[in-house]
């Protein structure tokens, strides 16, 4: 049974600007992508708007974020310090520009600007391997977390080249006197950063953060479910996109019920953790129960998908009316709850906690605007609801498009309650955090030091 711990490595992480001007950033990245998809849903967006789109939102806003929660999560967590600091800014920018570079040049089809942007993708995504794995590597022995992050990093590390090469075929054709084509690329590169790089992270994320946030003990089966996940999802994974990237269907199969089983048997141990929670409802145990529904649903619709068209694009994320479940029900789901803890709390270690005990301070939950999160809470949840059974159950066009306008709404009013709190009690407000990210002390080493305040960022004991 997990017990835990209370001696948190809180002398270990970055400067708390460094995180938060990721996740300022993924915002921005979100609100362009949401409000985007809407548009796109209505009328026609020139270029290659498709594939614009979901760069805005999986590394704009998913990636970038998960940049900036391991940058923090990994050092308190393992209680090792982080690599380097200066890195840690140099990926959010190189990041920031490459995605920004990248939609535009899809959206006005200037293709021979692809492999510039691409390239700076490429060096920061591999400048925060480097420096993520740096300081993973000096953890030992890994947890259940440790591991599915390295082996989240291992999938970033090898997505990124193989987006770097589809980007410079669109001018070049790269591919044109080699033994595989274009399209193998292409599912091995998305089966690596979507099942890879995000959702491992999510899975080590949560198994950590449903503990926490439920303050519930996982049970001897529990420990058996996640030895069963850590048994076959990683190594399905990389059997699927070989067989995705060799066009060996039924390597692709095996591989592919692999990581379906593995998943499975993940979600019954959140579900089962959120059921014995010992705390009332919080904008994190209720977007949680969310992100459990999704992903069982999600992966009911995608068994069938994948017995059949296991390496074929129209697979590509699974079923092929429930891309929405995996973007919005799980990774979106995951990261808004998160959010709303580790946000607040790393405002609140930043400016009461020195006041604690000499004057009054707020609570963490005080610093949102709890009407805001309850509202948003059930504008995404009803979005997510009507653009999920628009396309399985062909309803109108005008359905589907009302319930992605409510999603939008609902995000919107998310990333407002949290550029509120940064407002109202962050000590320089959102300007200062975003010059905070790109600022490195120069009184203050670069590695191995040892900050005085204890800024953890929300996340919970390793066990």
């Amino acid at each position: 049974m997990n017990q835990i711990r209370g001696d948190l490595q809180t002398d270990q992480q970055p400067p708390m600007a460094i995180p938060l001007g990721h996740f300022v950033v993924g915002l921005a990245f979100l609100v362009v992508g949401v409000v985007g998809g809407t548009v796109m849903a209505v009328t026609t967006v020139p270029g290659l708007s498709n594939a614009a789109h979901i760069h805005l939102l999986l590394i704009g806003w998913i990636a970038i974020t998960i940049m900036g929660a391991m940058t923090q999560f990994v050092p308190v967590w393992s209680g090792v310090a982080i690599h380097s600091r200066r890195l840690a800014v140099a990926q959010l920018v190189l990041v920031t520009v490459g995605v920004v570079g990248f939609a535009a040049a899809l959206l006005a089809t200037a293709l021979s600007w692809l492999p510039i942007a691409a390239a700076l993708l490429l060096l920061g995504l591999w400048i925060f391997v480097y420096n993520v794995g740096r300081t993973l590597v000096r953890a030992r022995p890994f947890d259940l977390t440790e591991r599915h992050f390295a082996f989240a990093l291992g999938c970033f590390a090898l997505a990124a080249p193989l987006g770097f090469l589809l980007a410079v075929d669109f001018t070049v054709g790269v591919f044109d006197s080699t033994l595989v084509d274009r399209g193998d690329v292409l599912l091995v590169h998305a089966t690596l950063a979507l099942f890879g790089a995000i959702l491992a992270t999510i899975v080590g994320a949560l198994a950590q953060l449903a503990t926490m946030f439920t303050q519930t003990d996982r049970t001897p089966f529990d420990d058996r479910l996640l030895g069963l996940e850590q048994l076959l999802f990683p190594a399905g994974l990389l059997v699927f996109a070989a067989g995705r990237g060799l066009a060996a269907e039924s390597l692709a199969r095996i591989g592919a019920l692999a990581v379906l089983l593995g998943l499975a048997a993940f979600t019954v141990v959140i579900a089962r953790q959120l059921a014995r929670s010992t705390v009332g409802r919080s904008p994190m145990t209720a977007r949680y129960w969310v992100v459990v529904a999704s992903l069982w649903a999600w992966i009911a619709l995608t068994v069938s998908a994948w017995w059949l068209e296991p390496a074929s694009y129209a697979t590509l994320f699974g079923h092929p009316d429930a891309t929405t479940l995996l973007v919005f029900g799980v990774f979106g789901f995951v990261i808004v709850g998160s959010l709303y803890h580790i946000v607040p709390f790393i405002i609140w270690l930043e400016r009461y906690s020195d006041q604690l005990g000499f004057e009054r301070v707020p609570m963490v939950d005080d610093l949102y605007d709890a009407r805001l999160e309850r509202a948003d809470f059930w504008l995404t949840l009803v979005g997510l609801l009507g653009m999920t059974a628009g396309p399985l159950f062909a309803l109108p066009t005008a359905m589907t498009v009302s319930s992605a306008v409510l999603a939008t709404l609902g995000f919107c009013l998310f990333v407002l309650n949290m550029l509120l709190t940064l407002h109202r009690h962050a000590p320089d407000g959102i300007s200062g955090v975003l010059a905070g990210s790109l600022r490195i002390d120069p009184t203050v080493g670069d590695t191995g030091d040892r900050e005085t305040r204890e800024d953890v960022g929300g996340v919970g004991p390793r066990p």
